[in-house]
């Protein structure tokens, strides 16, 4: 059977865009990045079973995904540019099936070193899929319609941290842990084939303008409200009552946030399926139904932020650490006891799935627009170094002081961020005009 090509976007005159929001394209895109988070986060929910089998202790599986973040920092933005004149929407495809193979390698492997290098694999064609997935949303749509593309394109990678992982667990403690990775390598590939089909080609970006930019979250109320112009004096001082000024400085101090902050999240969640069977008394069967109802919190916490939270991030942000700070706690203070504990385990899950796009929509309102797009490279940097760096730590602290302490460095962690966080804002504040 003969596949057609996809079909060309229809142009209107002096535009160079779709007259019609491209809705089932920028979902296919979606999918993929929903599949190729999830991919990345995938042996946190199975540190067991493959610890197990491939021999090697639960810390060298939690390094898989220090391995994954780190070969996104070190080599996205440089792939991005060497690969500038490709046509967009082949090496959209190509980079969806290189992390089918790469996650059909993992399933695969018999040792552990094979499964680090199908991870390095998987690393390079994730870092360049994020580096130019929020730019190819943009260029489908006019001006106006650009937050909502990306807050359609990106909502997958956003659904993953808090849907994927359960998911994916279960799907482990079901059929095996290669089972799991080669189901996630089939349905990359499908997902692939739907962004071939439904995803409209753009042209290369002017290779002068490529910055790897990538916002990873709803960013359509951070653009907006910086594009809106107030039109009464007391507007404006409402705004800069609620929000500092623009300025490198607070870009700064966001990425920072976020990296560190991320840092001793997963530390700490790299490393909660053993965490979770040991600590809280739950058995290792239910499981994925704890880390799925962590998600199905996520998704709450999600909704939360778009329905009111993401209206003043530089309340909400810091409320939530707090939020982190106590329910963490609480699951130390309540170890042994499966009900109270998993309580708390779901109010950390909202406050979670709340924080990343509160992070992101902070950023951008305190990124010049002149560099919002050199603002996101930073921040999606920060944020997988987060990541992976976690994951070391995690496993550095796993190894030499045990499971139990990794609770109290997360803690620790948030309560350090929580107060950079308010003297940051002051600090800002106090440096915008009046």
């Amino acid at each position: 059977m003969t596949l057609a090509p996809p079909r060309p976007p229809r142009l209107p005159a002096g535009d160079g865009r779709s007259t019609r929001f491209p809705l089932a394209g920028l979902l296919a895109l979606a999918v993929a990045t929903f599949l190729s988070i999830s991919g990345e986060m995938l042996p946190t929910g199975l540190l067991p079973e493959m610890s197990s089998e491939l021999g090697v202790t639960e810390s060298a599986i939690g390094l898989l995904v220090s391995v994954f973040a780190f070969t996104v920092v070190l080599t996205s933005t440089t792939l991005t540019h060497l690969t500038r004149r490709l046509p967009r929407h082949l090496l959209v495809v190509g980079l969806i099936a290189v992390l089918a193979v790469s996650a059909a390698l993992t399933a695969i492997a018999p040792s552990y070193e094979l499964v680090v290098a199908s991870r390095i694999l998987g690393g390079l064609a994730h870092g360049m899929f994020w580096a130019i997935g929020g730019a190819y949303a943009a260029h489908l749509v006019p001006r106006e319609q650009v937050g909502r593309a990306l807050a359609v394109a990106m909502s997958g990678g956003t659904l993953a941290f808090v849907l994927g992982v359960p998911l994916g667990t279960a799907l482990g403690q079901a059929l095996g842990w290669r089972a799991a990775f080669g189901v996630l390598a089939g349905a990359m590939a499908l997902g692939a084939l739907l962004v071939w089909r439904l995803l409209p080609p753009v042209p290369a970006p002017d290779p002068s303008t490529v910055t790897g930019a990538v916002p990873t979250v709803d960013a359509a109320d951070s653009t907006s409200a910086a594009s809106a112009s107030p039109t009464t004096p007391s507007a404006t001082t409402t705004a800069r009552r609620r929000m500092p000024a623009p300025s490198v400085l607070g870009i700064v101090f966001s990425c920072v946030v976020t990296a560190v902050f991320m840092v001793g999240h997963y530390s700490f969640f790299t490393y909660i399926a053993p965490y979770l069977v040991r600590s809280t008394g739950i058995e290792e069967s239910q499981l994925s139904l704890a880390l799925f109802a962590f998600g199905i919190a996520g998704g709450v916490g999600l909704l939360l932020v778009g329905w009111f939270l993401g209206k003043r991030p530089r309340i909400t942000i810091p409320v939530g650490m707090a939020v982190v700070v106590v329910a963490v706690l609480a699951m130390v203070a309540l170890e042994g006891q499966p009900g109270p504990s998993l309580v708390a385990f779901v109010v950390w899950g909202v406050t979670f799935g709340a924080l990343p796009p509160l992070f992101q929509t902070k950023m951008l309102q305190v990124a010049p627009s002149r560099l919002r797009d050199i603002a996101s490279a930073f921040y999606t940097t920060g944020f997988n170094a987060g990541i992976g760096g976690g994951a070391l730590i995690g496993a550095l602290v796993l190894d030499g002081a045990g499971l139990d302490v990794l609770p109290l460095l997360y803690v620790v962690v948030a309560a350090v961020m929580l107060v950079v966080v308010l003297v940051t804002d002051a600090v800002l504040m106090r440096r915008s005009p009046h």
